[in-house]
């Protein structure tokens, strides 16, 4: 027996159930389309009232507003009516702003010229000014105590009725606590001027030699040891006296005699026999020691002299140490 391949028979759909079947596209309004649900009379029900548009709402109220309605009423009204305004008022706004920008302009110009400049400028003038005063006062001081210890001599002269010994003449010479004048040599030289146009440090420009440098302490103490071994009895630098007690020495980029601060050009004046001192400090005899300051940019210059005159140096006091017994 052939088996029965016919489809079975659907379940008929009751007639309240049926989907009515229109076409919508060509309707006259889309309004005449209806929602039909093969669902129980009652199911449907509970369905259209499930899905019924909640009117009330305050979201949908503010979508609502937000999408038709973005401009606040009281700002559109606002732009209806425009203000008007007097040339005078009109002016004396501008004239105000433009006083504004112009303190403000001026403030800020001051605010940089002040931040460009040097706020330690017068403090080091401060300094400066001190330093001077200092210096004079020393000065003044040193002459006054040459001045007493010749008075003081003058009267032990009187009193004692004797002469000042060869030996102690000599010591006082070469210590430096006496003024002294006679014929010598004056030694001239100065910091080369491309190591003064940098700040006295070395300078590997082109065309220019890489040992360029500066006249330190160590060559002023050197050029003084060498005239004191060649017969000079007083030797002074820049008008300072150099003493038992006198220092050659750098401290802050400055080089000092004792405590007074020198700069170049450097004049050292020796007094002695100025023909011998000439030969010995000549470039002759120092052959070497001119080809190193050649080679640094420095070119001594030596010349003669008939009559010097050194001041005294600024002696401190001196303690003998004593048998303790």
């Amino acid at each position: 027996m052939a088996p029965d391949l016919t489809a079975p028979v659907s379940f008929p759909v009751p007639k309240e159930n049926e989907p009515v079947r229109r076409r919508a596209i060509f309707s006259a309004s889309v309004r005449g389309i209806d929602s039909h649900h093969a669902l129980s009379p009652d199911d449907a029900g509970a369905i259209r009232t499930r899905r019924r548009r909640k009117t009330n709402d305050d979201s949908l109220r503010l979508i609502d507003d937000l999408v038709n309605r973005p401009m606040d009423p009281m700002f559109s009204d606002s732009r209806l009516v425009h203000e008007h305004r007097s040339a005078l008022s009109v002016w004396a706004t501008r004239i105000i702003v433009f006083l504004i920008c112009v303190g403000v302009g001026f403030a800020g110009s001051l605010f940089v010229q002040q931040l460009q400049s040097d706020p330690r400028k017068q403090v080091r003038q401060t300094l400066a000014g001190q330093l001077e005063d200092r210096n004079s006062q020393i000065d003044g001081l040193t002459k006054d105590v040459n001045s007493l210890r010749t008075q003081v001599d003058a009267q032990s002269k009187k009193i004692s009725g004797t002469v000042k010994s060869e030996a102690l003449l000599q010591d006082e010479m070469l210590n430096g606590t006496v003024a002294v004048e006679g014929q010598g040599i004056t030694m001239t030289l100065a910091d080369p001027i491309a190591a003064s146009q940098s700040d006295q440090t070395s300078s590997s420009r082109v065309g220019t030699s890489s040992n360029i440098r500066v006249v330190t302490d160590l060559d002023l103490q050197q050029l003084v040891s060498l005239m004191f071994q060649n017969g000079a009895e007083a030797i002074a630098i820049n008008g300072n006296r150099i003493g038992a007690q006198t220092s050659i020495r750098k401290a802050g980029g400055h080089i000092l005699i004792g405590m007074t601060a020198i700069q170049s050009p450097y004049t050292i004046e020796a007094i002695g026999n100025k023909n011998d001192l000439a030969d010995a400090m000549g470039e002759k005899k120092l052959a070497s020691l001119y080809d190193s300051f050649k080679q640094a940019g420095i070119y001594p210059q030596v010349s003669k002299s008939n009559s010097i005159r050194l001041e005294a140096a600024v002696a401190g006091d001196v303690q003998y140490a004593e048998r303790n017994e």
